[in-house]
């Protein structure tokens, strides 16, 4: 029933198409500025000679006139109604919030945008003043009070200097540290196993000051957690917490390995410069200033607000926010906070919500806006979100991951039900400072979305996942398409900062995906800590997805890896520099796993296969070359037994003569011998953001 209203839906490019829409038409035009008042009549872009008139100061009265406003204002229906506001930063006491009532139509949208080339920041923060100076032993310092941490009425995890996430006192400085054991784990103890408590290595861990404020970080797997500390027994080297994890505590799935974590926020941890610490018991904020910052002229800001920018529909009643077209403006310094006995740890942080969040949006745009210093996703359409364009944003340092198109749950409402919005030609990059399992665009229960000509890069898990059902059971994510993207530095980040979590993908897949396609995509420098540090993942129940004409390269574990699904297709591709191995199929079921067809395989160290090479799957006119000119083995297999087993029809080992893949150059050169395989080359150099697009 879900799937087949999903495809009555009349075609988005038929009923919206935003290029018909000129941000230069006709219409009642009101201005915003951070030097305005809200008494004036905000009909003037700048304050007149006398004084008396000019553009409105709030954003929030701004809208709430603009409500009252808006009958008078329907005179002339074919023209959009716009609200222009000035650069500079408006602090925003409670997020800003886009009602149904705000709407506009296909012809007369309304406009929020940016004057001119000028910056309007909206910021859910609070800048701080008030700042002394301090001498605490050999350290000089700044303090200031914060009445409301004492009162336990603020927290936050992230501060702004300058413009700059600065990091909390955190221990070690760089790297990590090593959970020495786990008392309470045998090989019995199943990996889905939370624990309370871990053995430490001497000195590692202890009885600092304020022991409420310290946070132990541990990656599991494919998460971190967040624990809070509730007690030490130093003789043993023991420490437990106030609430368990969800997960054991290991590395890899054997017991044995122990995970790597970092501790922080404790006053004796403030020892390099651009740390700071909060002090919940006393209220007083520190912070450790970088060479040349002034006391007099840094701007020091602490998140106050979940979110910046609500969209406010209620698509269970129909009632939807739509045709709102934002240009050229900026959402700053929000955080999502966790609750006290969350420890934090769920798959790509799907709890943590956007910055800029949205319910029931649909036929919106979001154009040359820009998401930046959050402590959240960047951007989350979530319940109810249709036929909304996301163009040439820019979404970075961002506390989890960057965009969020859909939910974790089914809903069996059409209206309810996220599906054919775009992301097109944005920067999404610098994610997971604090959900370090944050990705780079999370796409879960919703259908029929465009991902095209994006960048993602620098993030600790994967750049981009698609679907939310585990196995063959009902899913929404059907028809999505993934395509011209360049995904890079995932997991291990381009300053070469080691990874710390496993399990992920430059695309990680889930369920039963019709109509799904991954094409003319760019995958590179994709690293896990233990295992798992995929180009194309397809994990559990995968299932009739298409990926062709991809580049994938320096990858720690294979360029491509199914760990169970159903009758996918992978080909034309071109799989390079793997360093463990290159291909990699886990599970074997009584079906077709997939077809592997007119790849090139491409590598100078580890192995070609990795783990089940028996039945069920399909491969045949591939290129395999090792750059050494070594001989290889197919899995446990020479060629000859590849060949008579049926595996390699069609295939040859040979050189592909890449131009340059030393200087990651895949282009085929005239003499290549690929045409063997039937492989038809393609361009990725013009894979990413679009420069105008």
């Amino acid at each position: 029933m879900i799937n087949r209203l999903l495809f009555s839906i009349s075609i988005f490019v038929l009923v919206f198409n935003p290029g018909l829409v000129s941000w230069a038409d006709g219409g009642p035009v009101f201005y915003v500025s951070p030097n305005g008042n809200d008494t004036w009549s905000g009909t003037l872009p700048e304050t007149n000679s006398s004084g008396t008139d000019g553009p409105w100061a709030s954003p929030e009265y701004a809208l709430e006139a603009l409500r009252s406003l808006r009958p008078g204002l329907e005179t002339s229906p074919s023209y959009p109604i716009k609200l222009i506001f000035q650069g500079g930063i408006y602090e925003l006491t409670e997020p800003l919030t886009l009602k149904p009532e705000d709407s506009g139509t296909a012809s007369a949208p309304l406009i929020l945008a940016a004057y001119g080339d000028e910056e309007p920041v909206f910021s859910g923060g609070v800048s701080i003043s008030g700042w002394k100076e301090v001498h605490i032993g050999k350290s000089t310092l700044w303090a200031v009070s914060i009445p409301q941490a004492r009162e336990h009425t603020w927290d936050f995890r992230e501060l702004w200097v300058n413009g700059e996430r600065r990091l909390r006192a955190r221990h070690p400085n760089r790297g990590y540290l090593q959970i020495a054991g786990l008392p309470d784990v045998t090989k019995e103890t199943p990996w889905n196993q939370g624990q309370q408590r871990f053995a430490f290595h001497p000195g590692d861990i202890r009885h600092w000051s304020n022991l409420d404020d310290v946070e132990v970080v541990p990656m599991h797997l494919w998460v971190a957690v967040r624990l809070h500390i509730a007690g030490i027994d130093e003789k043993n080297n023991i420490v437990t917490f106030t609430k368990p994890s969800r997960r054991r505590l290991s590395l890899g799935f054997d017991h044995k390995i122990p995970a790597p974590y970092y501790v922080e926020n404790a006053f004796e941890l403030l020892d390099e410069p651009g740390e700071w610490y909060l002090d919940r018991k006393t209220g007083t904020l520190y912070y450790a200033p970088m060479p040349g910052e002034s006391i007099n002229n840094t701007e020091i800001i602490a998140p106050w607000l979940k979110q910046a920018l609500v969209f406010e529909g209620k698509p269970e009643s129909g009632d939807f926010v739509e045709y709102i077209y934002m240009r050229g403006l900026t959402f700053s310094h929000t955080e999502y906070r966790l609750d006290a006995d969350d420890p934090g740890d769920t798959q790509a942080a799907i709890y943590v919500p956007g910055a800029v969040y949205g319910e029931g949006v649909r036929r919106c745009i979001f154009e040359d806006c820009t998401v930046a210093h959050v402590g959240n996703y960047g951007l989350e359409l979530a319940r109810g979100c249709h036929e909304n364009r996301i163009a040439n944003c820019d979404i970075f340092d961002t506390a989890a991951g960057g965009i969020k198109i859909g939910e974790g749950k089914i809903r069996e409402n059409t209206d309810e039900q996220t599906f054919r919005n775009e992301i097109y030609s944005t920067h999404i990059h610098d994610g997971g400072h604090i959900y370090h399992q944050g990705i780079g665009v999370w796409i879960g229960q919703s259908g029929h979305n465009c991902l095209s000509h994006c960048e993602i890069d620098d993030f600790y898990y994967s750049g981009i996942s698609v679907g939310w059902t585990w196995g063959y059971k009902e899913t929404l994510a059907q028809g999505n398409i993934i395509e011209f993207n360049n995904i890079h530095h995932i997991g291990s980040k381009a300053n070469r900062e080691e990874p710390i979590l496993s399990d992920m993908g430059g695309i990680y897949t889930l369920g039963t995906q019709p109509g799904t396609i991954i094409r003319g995509n760019t995958f590179h420098d994709i690293a896990a800590r233990d295992y798992g540090g995929w180009g194309i993942y397809f994990d559990e129940g995968s299932t009739h997805i298409v990926a062709e004409k991809n580049l994938v390269y320096r990858t720690s574990h294979g360029g491509f890896h199914q760990h169970y699904g159903k009758e996918n297709i992978v080909r034309n591709n071109i799989f390079a520099y793997g360093t463990n191995w290159q291909i990699q199929r886990s599970r074997e079921e009584e079906h077709k796993s997939f077809t592997f067809e007119k790849n090139i395989v491409y590598w100078n160290e580890g192995k070609l296969l990795s783990g089940r090479w028996d039945k069920n799957f399909e491969m045949h006119d591939n290129l395999y070359w090792q750059a050494d000119g070594q001989t290889f083995q197919f899995g446990n297999r020479t060629w000859e037994e590849w060949l008579k087993a049926g595996f390699g029809k069609g295939s040859v080992i040979e050189d592909p003569r890449f131009a340059n893949p030393g200087t990651d150059n895949f282009s085929i050169t005239d003499n290549s011998s690929v045409d063997k395989i039937g492989f038809i080359g393609f361009d990725a150099t013009k894979n990413g953001l679009i420069e105008n697009g």
